[in-house]
């Protein structure tokens, strides 16, 4: 449960694909989805960077790499089935201030609907609805981040915004999202490009830390959020989404934050 600028890599409808699939995450790093959502960190330093393709090992992800979620029903159901499947990766949220910027990034509206694939503790859905008026939903295939992020939709107040599911990020429909945020792996990136083509023209998916290999983002940025040792990434794409085999790799863009 999904807070950088370059044109290469990626838990409303930041679909907010974490400011987190399958996904529980027990970081290892200084890397947490907070529970705070609601309060916004002071901006930190961004750098620009021009867009390159960002390979990284999946050994090295797996450290500070971002879970997956798949979810649960609505917020506050009592009829959630738990899913058979596993996460796939373990849980490591999203520092607020890095979720504060790919919400900017996405340039999130009150009218748009955001799905955070892996949403682990909520943080990016609650920051949405808190800071933006967005209707927003959560899914994790994690039990336990299910129970996490609902508890923090309530204590945020804002279920009349956010709903939290427990389902396989794998399986949903992600056409109703206007924006999808992910914290996932490389790989697990490149597994949601099927779904992620489903998306209505002008949608946009913005990704911590890790790209989509294939698809060139349309910014990349660079950012350390305060009290951080290390720089977080943060690539955007906005549908449709094409391989660049099939349209050819588009020149970067370079952004300043």
């Amino acid at each position: 449960m999904r807070n950088t600028l370059h044109t290469v890599k990626l838990g409303s409808i930041i679909a907010v694909l974490g400011f987190g699939c399958t996904c529980t995450r027990n970081a290892p790093t200084a890397k947490t989805h907070a529970v705070n959502a609601a309060v916004p960190a002071a901006p930190a330093p961004v750098a620009e960077r021009t867009n390159e393709s960002n390979q990284t090992q999946e050994s090295t992800a797996g450290q500070q790499a971002a879970g997956e979620a798949t979810g649960t029903e609505a917020a506050g159901s009592a009829t959630d089935q738990p899913e058979a499947r596993t996460p796939d990766v373990v849980y490591v949220p999203t520092p607020q201030p890095v979720v504060d910027k790919m919400l900017e990034l996405v340039k999130l509206k009150k009218s748009d609907v955001v799905y955070d694939l892996g949403c682990g503790d909520g943080r990016i859905v609650v920051t949405a609805a808190k800071k933006y008026g967005t209707k927003a939903y959560g899914f994790d295939i994690d039990p336990e981040r299910v129970a996490e992020a609902r508890e923090n939709v309530k204590k945020n107040k804002v279920e009349h915004l956010v709903t939290i599911e427990q389902k396989d990020i794998f399986t949903l429909d992600l056409s109703p999202a206007d924006v999808v945020t992910l914290y996932l792996l490389p790989r697990l990136n490149v597994k949601l490009i099927p779904q992620l083509q489903k998306l209505k023209p002008g949608s946009r998916v913005v990704s911590h830390d890790f790209d989509m290999q294939g698809v060139t983002p349309l910014k990349h940025l660079s950012l350390r959020p305060q009290d951080e040792s290390r720089d977080h990434e943060v690539y955007l794409w906005k549908a449709p989404i094409r391989l660049d085999s099939e349209v050819g790799k588009p020149a970067a863009q370079s952004v300043t934050p």
